[in-house]
């Protein structure tokens, strides 16, 4: 089975070629690909240079929409997706530890459980509204919700597909591949990112995502009601 690693990267010029020469060291790993998202530092030429292709997205379009545009050049040649964030520096070689269920076919979608980083991190909002949401829109009881490490197999990112907007990209992937009927694995690892700090621009970014997680669960709720149909009797 061939597997591609995405890799949707803005402004990560400092870490994101350690993350791709970490995915390229995994032997299951065919192909890396960074999608640039919209980047205004050296992303891309760094990127390239650890070994990566490269899609560059002119327009910032968050990460749904970056995952996307990496996921419409590889469809065709892909199997198993893998999603890693440009972060994760050398870490990302533990991305190993996600494949090997999905190739073994012990599961559908593994998602990576990251310890927590000391002194970072907010109170848990952003977190616990994307359990809950999950839990009664999967359903599945999700202990990392907002993990953006994992490996989907073809059915899984087919049914999960497309990526939802933004921040919300998470949470519908577990929704989807939950609805589905489809096998989803938690999976611990050492894996570890720049975490959000607990300063004004990291609370305004946490409450950008928690917007972003309420609006995919509002609309994943509405689907479903749409796709029941109406009531009668």
């Amino acid at each position: 089975m061939t597997v591609t690693a995405l890799i949707p990267a803005h402004n990560e010029a400092e870490r994101v070629g350690a993350t791709v020469s970490a995915a390229r060291s995994v032997p299951m790993i065919d192909r890396v690909v960074v999608i640039d998202d919209g980047s205004t530092d050296n992303t891309t030429v760094v990127a390239a240079a650890a070994g990566a292709e490269v899609v560059r997205v002119p327009v910032n379009r968050g990460k749904g929409g970056a995952l996307q545009a990496g996921l419409d050049l590889v469809r065709e040649a892909t199997d198993v997706l893998l999603l890693l964030d440009a972060d994760l520096g050398e870490s990302a070689c533990e991305a190993a530890l996600l494949l090997s269920p999905v190739l073994d076919g012990q599961a559908d979608m593994a998602i990576a459980v990251l310890p927590r980083p000391a002194g970072s991190g907010g109170i848990g909002l952003v977190k616990t509204l994307a359990r809950w949401g999950i839990a009664r829109l999967g359903p599945f009881d999700a202990q990392a919700p907002l993990s953006g490490q994992r490996a989907l197999s073809r059915r899984a990112w087919e049914a999960a597909t497309p990526f939802a907007d933004g921040f919300g990209v998470e949470v519908a992937l577990t929704v989807h591949v939950a609805r589905a009927g489809l096998t989803i694995a938690e999976v611990p690892t050492a894996m570890r990112h720049a975490a959000t700090g607990r300063d004004i621009p990291g609370f305004m970014h946490r409450g950008r995502q928690f917007i972003a997680v309420a609006r995919t669960l509002v609309r994943l709720a509405l689907g479903r009601q749409s796709a029941a149909g109406p009531k009668t009797g």
